[in-house]
């Protein structure tokens, strides 16, 4: 990736990663089902105001929105609702580039190379740490709260979220959508589809529940909506799917092991959720194996050279 791409990275991780925090704070006083609807109506009803209507057979936008918005955020928000803390959930969603290389090797036939191989055990080390450290060093309020159920569907969401990254991949090698403002015309009006399964699933499940939180609602959930809609939605995933039309998904995907890095800190210091120094050493892990992956081919060229170096000294 050149600076500029790479700072894009950056970005969606420290937007993704500060996600987590806002999502508990927005399930404080809003159901998940109701809130993951009212998220994708408020992305849909700003944006299609602004940017055209991609040009995409509804088949793909219908996987697309099904996948990345639908599937993957009921199975987050309910994990979470369901007793996922906020950091630990940063982290195991993080699965999702584990998936998607596979899915990208299966489906899409895409190469990976050496040195992202290595970025990937690199990072997938501090990513053990960090979940071992959360399973032994967090507080005991933390280890009640954590459930198998919250893990299992935070999982499956990493699935979903892998599954989207493989369908918006194939929907640009197949010429779809490659004007200016493709990537954010995506995010925008496939988020059109999420709300009907969304508010169908929580009139079901939540109903006694949804009257309540509308008339109650207060200043944490209106927050909550805002960054969930604008920044994390709009900004983060236009953002994401242009690296993702940009480069190979074996390239991008290992990107966002760095969002628990992002999202382990702030629950720390906003939710009290404790880091231990093995979590530390785990983060430090996990930002090394992003390095070598942004890095990677200058890296190899160095040690090329200093090879070769090496053996005209001798």
């Amino acid at each position: 990736m050149n600076f500029r791409d790479t700072l894009l990275g950056l970005i969606i991780v420290v937007v993704w990663g500060f996600n987590f925090v806002v999502i508990a704070w927005g399930l404080e006083g809003m159901p998940p089902l109701l809130l993951g609807g009212l998220r994708f109506l408020l992305v849909a009803a700003l944006g299609c105001w602004f940017v055209a209507r991609p040009d995409v057979p509804l088949r793909w936008l219908l996987a697309y929105g099904l996948t990345l918005g639908f599937a993957q955020f009921a199975l987050l928000f309910t994990a979470m609702h369901l007793g996922m803390p906020a950091g630990l959930a940063s982290l195991v969603l993080q699965s999702q580039a584990f998936f998607t290389l596979i899915l990208a090797a299966f489906w899409l036939k895409e190469d990976i190379r050496r040195y992202q191989l290595l970025a990937i055990m690199i990072a997938a080390s501090g990513l053990v740490l960090i979940g071992w450290g959360d399973l032994w060093f967090m507080s005991a309020a933390l280890q009640q709260n954590m459930t198998a159920i919250g893990f299992g569907l935070t999982i499956a969401a990493a699935v979903a979220w892998a599954l989207g990254n493989i369908v918006n991949r194939q929907i640009h090698q197949h010429g779809f959508n490659r004007n200016k403002n493709g990537a954010i015309s995506l995010v925008v009006w496939s988020a059109w589809i999420p709300p009907l399964p969304f508010f169908a699933l929580s009139l079901y499940l939540e109903g006694p529940l949804i009257e309540n939180a509308l008339l109650n609602i207060g200043f944490s959930s209106v927050f909550a909506l805002v960054y969930l809609a604008l920044i994390a939605t709009i900004l983060g995933y236009s953002l994401w799917g242009y690296l993702l039309s940009s480069y190979p998904v074996s390239q991008v995907a290992p990107l966002t092991l760095g969002v628990p890095v992002v999202g382990l800190s702030c629950a720390a210091w906003l939710l009290d959720e404790q880091l231990s120094s093995i979590q530390w050493l785990g983060i430090f892990l996990v930002l090394a194996g992003l390095g070598v992956n942004m890095r990677g081919p200058q890296l190899l060229r160095w040690l090329r050279r200093s090879g070769k170096a090496t053996a005209a000294e001798q």
